[in-house]
């Protein structure tokens, strides 16, 4: 399913919904929109950037001098997704994560937003997506203006009031179990997506030597069990012929690229059948009660498997 196209209409100010919270150590203090940018009661302030983004990222946050995905990661994945690669697979999973209007949606390392603009445009809620590349938040906040990116590193702290959103999502990104239930709602719904065992196995045979089938989702899982409660287990899977180009693409945006001598042994196919599969975990918070909404639909637009 193809993201919203880019509406030239950008909200003004910040949500009246979802409050940023002050990324400065100790502090924690709601920042509101004043001038140029947002800022605490205690003077931290932060200028909004001319494309609609505020960068919250703080120096101990930093690894490297430019955080977060690669140029040409990013190149790859959005060449990807202009030739609709993945489409069959987004799609299914925006039928599994469709939250109400209205609702507020944080999408945990968002890239350049396609997915979540897709979803939330689709049900008429308020996206706010967070990334540690400026360059991924960037490109979403131009793209897709109408909803609310922030540049931070999700590994320590998330910028946000306790209970802001209704729905929290990992697709394929980076997970941080305590702070998610932090800025979820007790009746919320978390969307954990991962590589399924099986995903690009015939990229992997081919360039790097092996066909090993390792079950991440079962490590999602118990990574999560204490705070949350595992509702439903989808297997998404799709099969796209994939050239030349493409293959490139798959492997230089993937997590598993590696060293570049390994992309070169794409060179000699032209051309190959490629399983994209994914593992679809739905949570919710261990302590939520009945008013909590059910995740009953099942996700389609690719074959799928309940577990």
């Amino acid at each position: 399913m193809r993201a919203p196209s880019a509406i030239t209409s950008r909200p003004v100010g910040w949500s009246d919904r979802v409050t940023l919270a002050c990324p400065v150590a100790g502090c924690r203090r709601p920042l509101t929109r004043q001038g140029p940018g947002v800022r605490c009661a205690r003077g931290h302030a932060f200028d909004l950037a001319r494309s609609g983004y505020v960068n919250l990222l703080q120096p101990q946050d930093r690894r490297s001098a430019r955080p977060g995905d690669s140029s040409a990661a990013l190149a790859a994945r959005r060449r990807l997704h202009a030739r609709g690669v993945e489409e069959p697979v987004a799609a299914a999973i925006t039928r599994l994560a469709m939250p109400a209007s209205g609702d507020a949606v944080l999408d945990v390392g968002c890239g350049e937003g396609h997915l979540l603009a897709a979803i939330a445009g689709t049900a008429g809620a308020e996206g706010h997506g967070l990334d540690l590349s400026v360059a991924a938040i960037d490109a979403a906040a131009r793209r897709y203006p109408t909803h609310y990116w922030v540049v931070a590193n999700a590994d320590r702290v998330l910028p946000y009031a306790d209970g802001s959103f209704s729905l929290l999502m990992s697709i394929n990104a980076r997970r941080n179990p305590t702070e998610f239930r932090r800025v979820l709602r007790g009746d919320g719904t978390l969307l954990l997506v991962v590589p399924a065992p099986d995903d690009l196995i015939e990229v992997r045979e081919r360039v790097l030597g092996e066909a090993v089938e390792r079950d991440r989702a079962e490590r999602a899982i118990a990574e999560f069990t204490p705070l949350f409660t595992l509702e439903r287990r989808e297997r998404i899977r799709h099969t796209a012929r994939l050239d030349a180009a493409a293959l490139q693409d798959a492997m230089a945006g993937s997590y598993r690229a590696g060293r570049t001598s390994r992309l070169a042994r794409l060179a000699s196919i032209a051309e190959l059948d490629v399983t994209l599969s994914r593992d679809a975990l739905l949570f919710r918070p261990a302590r939520a009660h009945g008013s909590a909404r059910r995740a009953e639909a099942p996700a389609s637009g690719g074959r799928h498997e309940r577990q």
